[in-house]
């Protein structure tokens, strides 16, 4: 942390302990970790959006939003006798040092990246108590999030298809199997096994699927956006809107 920013630290501290205190904001005093959780998620996404985006001035605010959050959670919890803001500062900076053996530690070599994860991961596992390789995957996660979470913890088992062709075979036997449902319940079940298995093929690929859902979820966005401001998107026919949509998708 830059020196010059422990002074706005300990100000944010003190905002927050006299935000919290007798004397405080009746609101902030009612607030507990299940009230304040909800928006400690919003901020996350809105520094994710921010820097999808490139709004830096804006990903400054968020960032500083997300940091109240952190302040917010340990001051509850410090209340409580569980922990405070310094502890949680000593905890992360042990497991980055933990974590990073060939900067902090005596690993031999100079690793590259992809060496590096994989230590990474190995010190992570052996953190977690004995359990299911799948422990620890947080229930909070978005859907999409966490299938891809899940379909990686499985395969550093070896539970995995071998290469990408195999996981694109699954996303096809999938789609027909969605084809096939006869009812509702089956239609709505081999859809979630269609999109965990596209999770899996899109993994085998190198493609963070929240990513990709996520930047196709934007450009179909800014699209229909600029159809539906032509003059005359309103009184067009499906074939209309459809032509409308192919020359935006030429000019973009």
């Amino acid at each position: 942390m830059q020196q010059d920013a422990l002074p706005a630290i300990a100000r944010l501290i003190a905002i927050m302990d006299r935000l919290r205190g007798p004397d405080g904001c009746a609101w902030d005093k009612a607030q507990d970790f299940r009230s304040i959780a909800p928006y400690t998620v919003e901020e996350a996404y809105e520094v994710a959006d921010a820097i999808e985006r490139g709004d830096m001035a804006e990903l400054k605010d968020e960032l500083g939003d997300l940091l109240l959050q952190v302040v917010f959670h340990s001051r509850m919890a410090a209340e409580a006798g569980h922990f405070a803001l310094a502890d949680v500062a000593d905890a992360i900076c042990a497991k980055m040092e933990r974590r990073h053996p060939h900067i902090f530690g005596d690993l031999a070599g100079d690793p590259n990246a992809a060496e590096i994860k994989a230590t990474w991961e190995e010190i992570k596992a052996a953190e977690r108590p004995r359990g299911s390789a799948l422990d620890g995957v947080a229930l909070a996660l978005p859907a999409l999030l966490r299938a891809q979470k899940i379909s990686a913890r499985a395969a550093r088992t070896g539970f995995d298809w071998p290469d990408a062709g195999g996981a694109r075979a699954k996303v096809l036997e999938e789609i027909a199997e969605l084809d096939a449902a006869a009812t509702p319940a089956e239609q709505a079940e081999e859809a979630g096994d269609l999109l965990f298995a596209l999770t899996s093929w899109l993994r085998h690929l190198g493609i963070d699927s929240e990513t990709a859902l996520r930047a196709a979820t934007a450009k179909f966005e800014r699209r229909y956006r600029a159809i539906e401001a032509d003059p005359g998107f309103a009184g067009a026919d499906l074939n209309g809107k459809e032509a409308l949509w192919q020359a935006i998708k030429r000019a973009s």
